[in-house]
C-alpha cells in the first residue's frame, strides 16, 4: 500500500492506494481531509466588468452565469443580506445578497447578460 497526500481546491486530503499485481490500483481504501496550513493568498485582485463602478464597495458575481433578475436600481437603500439580483448558474437560480447596508450608486449589469465569476453587479455606497 501506498500513502499520498492530494490537494483538492485547496483542501489536502490523505489517500492509500493498494498495489494489485505490479501495477497501482487507484481506488482510494480511504481518504478523509488533513489539517494544513491555509494557501497563500494570491495578489491577483478580481476581475471587474467594463462598466464603471462608482460605489465604495462593490458586488461581484461569485460564478459565472446569467442573469435573471435585478432586484434593485440606482439610489435605492438596501439593507445588508437583501437580494439585489437573481444569478443562474448550472441550472440553480442563486440570490447574489448585498453585502452591506448602504445606498446603489450603479447597476453593472442587464437582464439577460451572462457573466464570469468577479464581474462587477453593483456598487453600492
Amino acid at each position: 500500500m501506498k500513502k499520498y497526500n492530494i490537494t483538492v481546491n485547496g483542501t489536502t486530503y490523505e489517500v492509500v492506494v493498494e498495489e494489485v499485481n505490479g501495477s497501482s490500483s487507484h481506488a482510494p481504501v480511504y481518504s478523509s481531509p488533513v489539517a494544513t496550513a491555509a494557501p497563500a493568498a494570491t495578489s491577483s485582485a478580481p476581475k471587474t466588468s467594463s462598466a464603471t463602478t462608482s460605489g465604495a464597495n462593490t458586488v461581484v458575481a461569485p460564478m459565472p452565469g446569467t442573469v435573471l433578475d435585478i432586484k434593485v436600481s440606482v439610489g435605492q437603500a438596501v439593507k445588508k443580506g437583501e437580494v439585489i439580483c437573481v444569478l443562474e448558474a448550472m441550472k440553480m437560480e442563486n440570490d447574489i445578497p448585498a453585502p452591506c447596508d448602504g445606498v446603489i450608486a450603479s447597476v453593472n449589469v442587464q437582464k439577460g447578460a451572462t457573466l464570469a465569476a468577479n464581474d462587477v453587479i453593483v456598487s453600492i455606497n
